[in-house]
């Protein structure tokens, strides 16, 4: 695989040429369908097995080396070529692929449950890269039912494709997590043994493989009683073989104030679950000030803490499939609009504007002027930033990662994981 960013001019027929591929390979492994025409600093995914590599002006074996991260020497004697100055433009050369050892991971995507045909879309075209899948979420009642979900088509789809569905369970009030819900569960065994037991039988009866706890913004003072409910939920849950996860707000250290933060203990989550999922997302988020969803320097500040009291082998890394449109300049309380892969790729391509690439916060954007006047900056993913968070699984040695949200298209994410990692199936 290799990642190219396009340049001013180029079209698919001269990119196509360019690495000798087809423009259909380039359309649906970058998701163009939709888009009208190239973007100046847009990233695109080259994904056959053998690249074909037309030499340019200014190009030299070692820079072109550096390209495909490869070496001269690999590229010289591969094209039968004896010494560097023969390369010429307009030669063609053909770029060895590394045959490295690919990590396995374990893959999970969240889901918020759509209508049928869009839920059996979604699972036929993610599914082949997925470990588990998670829809969300069941919403616990204080007498410890659940509240319904319509899962049954992501559920049974999913095992078509040895994907493992796992059961979320969340504390979620009319507007925002809610505390109250949690902590009266929390102190009740009685109800606790009641949830359990309906979360079981919507296991068994819906083929679950495991279960997910989503409990956030949790009174601080509730931090041991939620250690504690997790603990009955592993004994309990373990007797029936289904591993259970929970899904942590990310910290960069042992925070124990504050809504989000403190109710979660690292150290002893790792204790007692399986896995955890950390949500290393949402630094530039809908009511933010505009900046990467994503940054790598907030990430790794997350995993530096994290690795030191969660064993490695069971955390899942966050990675978000969406990002944000805000109006500038931005003022308290204002919000942004949710966008994604493609939609930020229509708007520059509506605008007319380049994408630039934060190689501090390794994430793209771009900045553009609406029809009222209006200036707006626009923050997402692409090929380059996918990357540069699976390099922080390899670098930290993770189990894997997660994403919210299946809903969100996200093209380029697949063939860069498939081409870097081994996905673990468990069923």
């Amino acid at each position: 695989m290799v990642i190219h960013v396009v340049k001013p001019g180029e079209t698919l027929f001269s990119i196509a040429n360019l690495y000798g591929t087809s423009i259909q390979s380039l359309i649906k492994d970058n998701g163009l369908e939709d888009i009208p025409y190239l973007i100046t600093g847009q990233s695109l995914v080259i994904t056959q097995e053998q690249i074909l590599y037309t030499v340019q002006p200014g190009d030299t074996i070692f820079s072109i080396a550096r390209k495909f991260n490869t070496t001269p020497a690999a590229i010289l004697n591969f094209n039968n070529i004896s010494h560097p100055n023969e390369i010429f433009v307009g030669m063609i050369l053909v770029i060895p692929q590394t045959n490295g050892v690919k990590n396995p991971i374990e893959i999970n995507g969240y889901i918020v449950p759509g209508t049928e045909d869009v839920n059996i879309e979604i699972v036929n075209e993610t599914a082949p890269y997925l470990t588990y899948i998670t829809p969300s979420n069941y919403v616990v009642n204080r007498d410890g039912s659940l509240k319904p979900l319509d899962d049954d088509a992501i559920v049974n789809n999913s095992l078509n494709y040895n994907v493992a569905p796992l059961m979320s369970i969340s504390n979620e009030g009319e507007s925002n997590f809610d505390p109250d819900l949690a902590h009266h569960i929390f102190i009740d065994e009685e109800i606790q043994n009641i949830l359990f037991n309906n979360i079981l039988n919507t296991i068994q009866n819906k083929g679950y493989y495991g279960l997910n706890i989503n409990f956030e913004r949790l009174y601080p003072e509730d931090r041991e009683l939620y250690n504690e409910f997790l603990r009955n939920a592993v004994e309990f849950f373990h007797q029936y073989g289904i591993p259970v996860s929970t899904a942590l707000v990310p910290k960069t250290y042992d925070m124990t104030t504050g809504e989000w933060w403190g109710g979660h203990d690292y150290k002893a989550q790792g204790e007692i679950l399986d896995f955890v999922i950390i949500m290393t997302y949402d630094w530039g988020c809908i009511a933010c000030p505009p900046m990467a969803v994503a940054p790598i320097p907030e990430i790794r500040k997350v995993l530096d803490y994290a690795v030191t009291v969660i064993p490695r082998e069971k955390i899942l890394m966050g990675i978000p499939f969406y990002g944000f449109n805000w109006t500038l300049p931005f003022k308290s309380g204002d919000t942004a609009t949710l966008v994604d892969y493609i939609s930020a790729l229509q708007i520059a391509a509506r605008y007319g504007v380049s994408i630039q690439y934060d190689i501090e916060a390794e994430a793209p954007f771009f900045n553009y002027i609406d029809e009222s006047g209006a200036e707006h900056i626009v923050w997402f993913d692409d090929a380059r930033s996918f990357k540069a968070k699976y390099n922080l699984v390899n670098e930290y040695g993770l189990r894997g990662v997660s994403y919210w949200s299946l809903n969100s298209e996200a093209p380029q994410n697949w063939p860069v994981v498939s081409s870097m990692f081994n996905i673990v199936k468990l069923i």
